[in-house]
Order: C-alpha cells, then sequence, then structure tokens
C-alpha cells in the first residue's frame, strides 16, 4: 500500500512539473512582410494578427537572414545563418552542411516535448524534405492544389504532381494565373486545412496535460499564387490601392542588386520581360492583402482554439513571416534582394508573464528566435548557434540585445552580397567569397534620412562606410554555396 502510495505521488509530481513546462505555439507565414494593422497599415484587414499583438510585444526593427524561402527557414530551425551554413538556394538540405545539427524542436524534444509540424515550417519541395527527425510525428500536409478554379489548374495528367509538397519537381510544370477570387470555402485552399488541423491537435493536448507540446503551424499564404476565397477580396475596394512612387532601382545600385522577380513571371498571366501594367500592379496588390486577410482568418480561428482549450495562459506564442516581399517598389516584385521591403519581417511574440500591448525598435534576427525560446522556457541554451537570446526585451522593450544584424543575398555570378543593417543604416559588401576586399562593391542607405532607398551613398559617406566595414569585419566570410549532394 504505501509502494503504491509513493508511486502515485511520484506520477502526480511529475505531471506537476511537465505540465509547468509552457508550451509554444511557433506560427510561420510565407511571404508575410509588416503590411499589418498593427504595424501601422491603414488599409489591410488583418485583425487577429492585430489580436495576437495586443497579448504581445511586437518587433519594428525585424530582419530575416536572406529573403528566400528556404534559407530563411534553415535559419529559424537551426540558428545559423545562411553564410555560415553554405546554403542560399532552395533545393540543398541543411543537414548536408551540419548533419548532427540539433533543430529547434529537437532541442524541446529532448527535454521531453511532444514536436509537431503542419504545413510549412522547413521548405520542402524542389528536391529539398521535412526533417524528420525534429518531430513526435510525421509531419502534417495538406494535399490540395494551389487553384479552385479548373482555368488555373495545370493539365489533367500533372494535376497529383501539383500537390503542395510533391517531390516531384512540381515547380517545372505550368503555373497558373498569379492571382485567384474564387467563392468557396476557406479549407479549398490550403491554409483553411492546415487551421482545422491545429484545432485538432489543440483539442489533443489539452487531453494531455502532463506532456508540453511545440507546435509548429506554417502557413503558406499570401506566397504566390495570390489565391484566396472571394470574401476576402470583397474586404478591399480595388481603387483603394495605390502604386509606389518609386519605380526605379536605388541611384548608384549595382546593377547586379535589384532582383528581377523571376519567380512572378512564371505566371501564365504575367509579363516575360519588362514591367506589369498599372492594373496588373493594383490588382497583384490587392491579391496580395486578400490572401493576407484569408491567412489572418485561419490564425484567428488557432487562437480561438488555443483559448477555448484553456491552453493560451501557459504558451508561448511567436508569429514570423520568413521574408518580406517587394509590392512594386523600385519597380521590384518578389523578394530575392538585401533591400529593406525583402528584409524587413513581422515579428510578434506573446508568452507568460510578458505584459502584452508592447512595441520595441530592438534589433533582432531570425537566428535569435531559437535561443530566444529556449531561454523563455527555461530549457538550457543551445549550443552552436549564431543567434543570441532577445528574452530581456519581451521583459523590457525599451532594452536591445545588439546594434545590428545581418543578412545575406547572392547573385549568379558568384557574388553574394553581405549586409549589415544598424537602427539607422545599411551596408551591402558585394564580392566573391575569399576575394580580395579590394574587389568589394558597395551599397550604403540612410534609413533616417532616406527612408525609401532612393540612393547609393557609398561614395558620398565614406566615414560611415568605413565604420559599417568594421562591423562586419568582425563577421566570419560567407562560405561558398556547398555542392548539392542530392542532385548528384
Amino acid at each position: 500500500m504505501f509502494r503504491h502510495l509513493v508511486l502515485s505521488f511520484f506520477c502526480f509530481s511529475s505531471t506537476l512539473v511537465a505540465a509547468s513546462k509552457p508550451n509554444v505555439l511557433l506560427i510561420c507565414v510565407d511571404d508575410l512582410k509588416p503590411v499589418l494593422g498593427c504595424y501601422g497599415d491603414k488599409i489591410v484587414k488583418s485583425p487577429n494578427m492585430d489580436r495576437l499583438a495586443a497579448r504581445g510585444v511586437v518587433f519594428e526593427k525585424a530582419f530575416c537572414n536572406q529573403a528566400v524561402c528556404s534559407p530563411s527557414r534553415n535559419t529559424l530551425l537551426t540558428g545559423l545563418r545562411p553564410q555560415t551554413l553554405g546554403i542560399y538556394e532552395l533545393s540543398t538540405n541543411f543537414r548536408q552542411a551540419v548533419p548532427d545539427a540539433v533543430t529547434l524542436p529537437q532541442h524541446f524534444m529532448a527535454q521531453g516535448y511532444r514536436t509537431e509540424a503542419l504545413g510549412k515550417i522547413f521548405h520542402v519541395g524542389h528536391g529539398n524534405v521535412n526533417d524528420e527527425a525534429s518531430w513526435s510525428v510525421p509531419h502534417f500536409s495538406p494535399k490540395t492544389i494551389s487553384y479552385a478554379l479548373s482555368e488555373n489548374n495545370p493539365p489533367e495528367s500533372t494535376r497529383e504532381q501539383a500537390l503542395f509538397e510533391n517531390k516531384k519537381e512540381a515547380w517545372k510544370l505550368p503555373r497558373g494565373a498569379a492571382t485567384e477570387n474564387a467563392d468557396v470555402p476557406d479549407n479549398r485552399y490550403g491554409d483553411g486545412i492546415i487551421a482545422e488541423e491545429a484545432i485538432k491537435r489543440l483539442a489533443a493536448a489539452k487531453a494531455k496535460p502532463e506532456k508540453p507540446f511545440f507546435l509548429a503551424v506554417g502557413f503558406l499564404k499570401p506566397h504566390l499564387p495570390f489565391v484566396a476565397p472571394k470574401k476576402y477580396w470583397d474586404l478591399y475596394e480595388a481603387a483603394a490601392f495605390k502604386l509606389p512612387e518609386l519605380q526605379k532601382a536605388p541611384e548608384g545600385a549595382p546593377g547586379f542588386a535589384p532582383t528581377s522577380w523571376g519567380e512572378l513571371r512564371q505566371y501564365k498571366d504575367m509579363p516575360e520581360k519588362g514591367p506589369v501594367t498599372p492594373e496588373q500592379a493594383r490588382h497583384l496588390i490587392h491579391g496580395y492583402y486578400a490572401a493576407t486577410s484569408y491567412m489572418d482568418a485561419q490564425l484567428g480561428k488557432v487562437l480561438d482554439a488555443l483559448d477555448a482549450n484553456g491552453l493560451a495562459e501557459n504558451t508561448i506564442i511567436v508569429l514570423w513571416g520568413d521574408h518580406g516581399w517587394h509590392l512594386g517598389d523600385h519597380g521590384m516584385w518578389c523578394k530575392h534582394s538585401n533591400y529593406e521591403q525583402a528584409a524587413r519581417i513581422p515579428v510578434i511574440v506573446a508568452a507568460p508573464g510578458i505584459a502584452g500591448g508592447k512595441r520595441t525598435e530592438a534589433l533582432i534576427e531570425t537566428c535569435d528566435i531559437y535561443p530566444t525560446l529556449a531561454e523563455l522556457a527555461k530549457l538550457p541554451a543551445p549550443k552552436l548557434v549564431d543567434g543570441s537570446s532577445f528574452a530581456q526585451v519581451l521583459a523590457d522593450p525599451s532594452a536591445s540585445t545588439r546594434d545590428h544584424v545581418l543578412h545575406v543575398y547572392p547573385r549568379p555570378q558568384g557574388l553574394i552580397g553581405r549586409a549589415i543593417r544598424t537602427a539607422r543604416h545599411r551596408l551591402v559588401e558585394w564580392k566573391k567569397p575569399g576575394a580580395a576586399p579590394e574587389t568589394a562593391v558597395f551599397e550604403l542607405y540612410d534609413y533616417q534620412n532616406d527612408p525609401a532607398e532612393t540612393k547609393n551613398l557609398a561614395a558620398e559617406q565614406p566615414e560611415v562606410l568605413a565604420e559599417l566595414r568594421k562591423l562586419l569585419a568582425k563577421h566570419p566570410e560567407a562560405k561558398p554555396q556547398i555542392p548539392n549532394k542530392a542532385k548528384k
């Protein structure tokens, strides 16, 4: 009898210890720039991201480490920058660079967490795969094609190949239109299905309070194509969207620095060369906002489920956009650059014991999220990461943990653009890895006096250039792109 009492007490105590660990809800959003109400946008309808901001801290100066999906997600999940990994493109799996890396979810799993992934967390497709070692259960992917309207679907013979996350080089198949406005329910598209699955997972988590969870929910929109149910398009008046005033690259910028937005040009109704028309531009902006509102509504369902299951008070919530997006500024579209509109991202963090409705100007970068989550959950600090925790900023939004962030973008000529972003300036150094310093080409922008990046100031402000080069010199050179063994 005494033995049974002791065992019962031990099990009860273990349950209390496990239950005291905070859960983690990591929301990853594809191609989301900070055009949100909580970031000051006056047109967008983003009520659910705004209510998350009201219970958390909004980071005004958060930046990705590379403005493209796979390298950015590698950084989030390993804490290592692209220039550390030597991976700047979509198809090389991060474990080819760091086979023994302990990913963010692996770190939590080792501390007793159940780790689950829904939708797009690691980049998938393009020969890349999800990382099975990171999850307690198989990754969940919505089995749906991008379009609801038959005229936008690929030929019937290739429809199955166009399923999200298919490994058969679906990106080489014929593309449909860049946008779609279909009168369909939310779960006709992938994000609606992901939200439904997240609701199920949260209900299951409530039934097992002794096991803390790390649930990563990866929404697909507003990534191209800009598809969303009609009701989200109808939230906006098309005439409300204005074109950016600046329609050219910064004066004095090297010719290779701007993106040529080949991603958008792959869609059947977009020009293969030259600019889009003003009508196309307004429609694309409308589509981006509609897709953002659609994703926002799915997030709302997940937050409702978190509350309804009594999990919110003991759950750390992070909303993270993998990179920004050019919506016609500088005459550019998509990401794939080192400019502000591609590099700046939304980050919102809500956590137990942290006062909500706060904003901070503290500089952070994607690689900081891994060590921050570990500190918030009172787990051991991760080893071998480039980032540093910004947990103290959550407690005191006036604090800061770094005076600059780094990001990078490569160009096909073998050049790699390493960028330093401070509170005021951005320096971009373009050169080949290992090349002599005198071969470098520079861009310099002053966001206090020229927030739109109209002119490269590198030649006019040598003193500022020299100071920022000293900061850059504190960091290792970028590694060249590693060979992709999967291609052989």
